[in-house]
């Protein structure tokens, strides 16, 4: 990976180490946050203006990017400096204006399907069935508790077009950063379970 991009893909973290197994330096900076404001493309500005002798990657990624620091950044991305490359993580290429997107190649990340059967209807959530799901795996283990969660969120907004803010969906990335700890898996599931079920009677 040589040359800037936009990566698409609806999971950030999943992109990022994606992204990060191609890049063969130590210099490299990433910049995530949930919105990326005017003040997240300064400091994106100032760090590509550090020069290097060697490649040094600057990676950004965030739920939601603010028009201001888009325009604030069109330049850089039109004539970056001296041994910079770009990589603008985003969920939705309709995130970024087109003014962005012209300055750059895409390329759509698709994060890896879990096998897993979730054994959910979703499309008729309902509390009987969120019961007898948390029943079923109360004791899950962190790395099943993983694909459920990617599944969970992959199964409501793509395949059942329930609609999630921003909040929510960095809610799910929470919970993933919590499921390689020592939370409560159940506790996990409850909660995104519920948020699902809210966000589906909102449809």
């Amino acid at each position: 990976m040589t040359t800037s991009q936009i990566v698409i893909c609806q999971d950030l973290e999943f992109a990022k180490e994606s992204v990060l197994q191609h890049i063969h330096t130590r210099l490299v900076k990433s910049f995530f946050t949930d919105e990326f404001k005017v003040e997240n493309a300064a400091a994106v500005v100032k760090e590509a203006y550090i020069a290097e002798e060697e490649h040094k990657y600057i990676i950004l990624g965030a739920l939601s990017y603010n028009i201001y620091a888009q325009n604030a950044l069109l330049k850089l991305l039109e004539e970056p400096p001296r041994n910079i490359i770009f990589i603008v993580i985003s969920r939705s290429k309709n995130a970024l204006l087109p003014t962005i997107r012209s300055r750059l190649p895409q390329k759509i990340l698709q994060v890896e399907k879990s096998d897993i059967s979730l054994d959910l209807d979703i499309a008729h959530l309902d509390l009987t069935q969120i019961f007898d799901f948390l029943a079923k795996y109360r004791h899950v283990g962190k790395e099943e508790l993983k694909e459920i969660i990617q599944k969970l969120l992959y199964e409501s907004v793509v395949v059942h077009g329930i609609k999630l803010n921003a909040q929510e969906l960095d809610m799910f990335d929470k919970t993933l950063e919590l499921s390689a700890l020592n939370s409560r898996g159940q506790n996990l599931l409850s909660y995104l379970l519920l948020t699902i079920y809210q966000a589906k009677m909102r449809t």
